[in-house]
Order: structure tokens, then sequence, then C-alpha cells
């Protein structure tokens, strides 16, 4: 009997779950067709404080360019994903968030990214974030952030959107898809070249059939004149037969010799891409040691960055004190070229005054170059 109480109190409790559920489910459905967006707020979540990249009116204003429906459209209605998606089209903003409150208003959350240092060189201004994220500098809005100017140019087309690293990688793999391709093409080329060699061998063998008794002696059926006349056809045969086969082997090597070219220049351009990405973390690295040290953050106020003649990436500095500009060379032992700086001007420009030299170059290992 208490069994049976028991089971029937459990079935009557489940029953009354589903009904709650069902009940406050169509409860809700209701409320969300019938309740309409009322509110657009958007807010900017984020840790750049009294800078910004990007304002709430602009996001509205993103918003509304969407043509996505908002205020007045039941809130079950929103295209979220889209507003989100269409937020973050735009480089500088790292999350999006859009959702609808029970009351009606339209929450949208917008975290901006936090640029590291802003490129202005040959023809690029853009900013770049200390992972690697490059994205163009938005029009009346400004960090303040190291700025890199010069003849250097970044290692992506202008105006791109999105993870250096990434690019490069893909760059890479279909650099290296076009070489395996390039790879198979040789397959025909390389059987060509084992059957010029057999032909060429099979030439060799070539002999002039003899007449006569057995076939193999000079017998009275076998006038010698006319063996000999066969003898030098034969020859001037092969010998037009071996032209011919140097003459396929030459043009064939050439083939493999253009294909071979085509992908060692596939491989050199990997190189120079995966060349041209060190050298870019390299002045993502040079920029986060300086911003970490309180006296090179405030002493360097520009960094001019250049290309050398070997490809490799060379700063120079202008310091706030003094009316010299500093060699720094490439962007290697950056810890070990400034404390021998600090050191120079400590122990020398302390001295002789900070207009002494026109340039200081710390470029070379274990030594200061100064010049007037």
């Amino acid at each position: 009997m208490q069994r049976t109480l028991r089971i029937v109190m459990m079935t009557l409790l489940w029953v009354f779950v589903v009904a709650f559920v069902v009940f406050f489910h169509s409860r809700a459905r209701h409320h969300r067709a019938n309740t309409t967006v009322h509110t657009l707020s958007v807010s900017i979540t984020d840790s750049l404080r009294d800078e910004m990249l990007v304002t709430s009116k602009t996001v509205e204003r993103w918003i509304e360019h969407t043509k996505i429906p908002t205020i007045g459209v039941p809130i079950g209605e929103v295209d979220l994903a889209g507003i989100e998606q269409n937020i973050r089209q735009n480089g500088f903003i790292e999350r999006a968030s859009a959702y609808v409150t029970y009351s009606g208003e339209l929450r949208v959350e917008v975290s901006q990214r936090r640029p590291l240092m802003r490129l202005m060189v040959d023809g690029y201004d853009c900013y770049v974030t200390g992972e690697g994220f490059i994205f163009p500098a938005p029009r009346l809005a400004a960090v303040y952030v190291p700025v890199i100017t010069g003849s250097y140019t970044p290692p992506v087309p202008k105006g791109f959107v999105g993870n250096v690293g990434e690019y490069i990688s893909e760059q890479i793999a279909k650099s290296q898809a076009v070489a395996d391709t390039l790879q198979y093409e040789k397959v025909p080329l390389f059987k060509a070249t084992q059957d010029i060699a057999d032909s060429v061998r099979a030439v060799r063998r070539m002999q002039v059939e003899r007449k006569g008794w057995l076939g193999g002696f000079k017998g009275p059926f076998e006038d010698y004149a006319e063996f000999d006349e066969r003898v030098a056809a034969k020859r001037a045969e092969k010998a037009a037969l071996r032209r011919n086969l140097r003459y396929m082997s030459r043009e064939n090597d050439k083939k493999i010799a253009a294909v071979t070219k085509r992908q060692d220049a596939e491989s050199e351009k990997q190189k120079k891409l995966q060349k041209r990405y060190e050298d870019f973390l390299k002045l993502i690295n040079f920029v986060k040691y300086i911003e970490q040290d309180s006296f090179w953050r405030a002493e360097i106020v520009q960094i001019v960055a250049s290309t050398m003649s070997s490809g490799d990436l060379y700063l120079e500095l202008v310091p706030r004190t003094g009316n010299h500009t500093v060699r720094f060379g490439t962007a290697d032992d950056v810890e070990q070229k400034l404390d021998k700086l600090l050191t120079f001007y400590e122990n020398g420009l302390r001295n002789i005054g900070w207009d002494a030299y026109r340039t200081i170059s710390v470029e070379y290992k274990g030594q200061v170059v100064c010049t007037k």
C-alpha cells in the first residue's frame, strides 16, 4: 500500500513539474512574441581607461547601418548574431555581445583591442596588438602608444585586418602547395629521362645484319662492298638517332630545370615570408621591452624602422633628452644594447653635455660609436 502511494505521489510530482515547465515555456513564448524592444544600450567594456578607439554612439550608428530591425521588434525576432557579426567586422573590436533583457532592453557590450604600437610606415597607418593582431587606425580616434615610422614594410598588405602569424602561415601553406604540385609535374619528365636512356642503350646494341652461310661468316653469297655499304648506312642511322636523343634529353633537362627553378622560387618566397614575420615579432618584442621599463618608456619618443640591404630590420631611436639619434641596429640583444646606452648616458654625456654628438651608435658589440 505504501509502495503504491509513493509511486502515485512521484507520478503526480513529475506531472506537476512537466506542467510547470510547459506553462512557463508557453508564457515565455507569449512574452517574447508580445514584448518589443524599447531601448538600445551600448557599453564599452575594456582596459583602455581614458582612451577609446570607439564610442557608444559609433556602435549605435554601426547597428543602424546594418538595417537590422531593433526598436519596436518583438524580442524573440531580433537578429542578435547578425548584430554581433557586423560589429566584429571592425578590426579594433575584440569581442561583441548582444542580448535582450526580459523587459525589452537590447544591450550590446563591446570590448576594444588594446594596441601596443602604431605603424605609420611606407603608406601604412595601423595599430598592432601585443599578440600580433593588426588593424587600420580608426578615423577620429587615437590611443597613446609608441609610433613606428620609417621605410619599414610590414609583412601584410595595406588595409589588412587580422593576426599576422595566421596570415603568414596561410601564405606559406599556399606556397608549399604550389611547390608540391610542381613536384608532380616532374614525374612525366623523369619518365621521359628514363625512356631516353633506354633508347640510347637500344641504339648502342644496333648491329648490321650479316648475310651468308650460317649468318655469321662472309661467304660467297655476300659481297664485301655491299656489306661495307650497309655498315656505313647503319652507322649513319645510329648517329642520327643519337643526335635526336641528345636533343630530346637537353630539352627534357630544360623542362626539369624550369620546374626546379619555380620550386626554388617558392622555397625562397617561404624563407622571405618567415624572415619578415620574425622581424615583425622582434619589433613587437622590442616595443614590449621599452614599454615595461619606466625610464625607456619616457625617454624614447620615436622609433624609426627600415630594412637593410641584407633584409634585416634596422632601428633608430629618437630620445627625449638631447639632440641626437641613437642607431640601435637590428632588434637583437635589446637588453644589452640599452644597458650599454644607459651606461654611456650616465658616465659620458652627463660630463660632456647631452648635445655633444649628433648620432650615438650601440649596434656594434662591446662599443659605443659617436659622431659629431
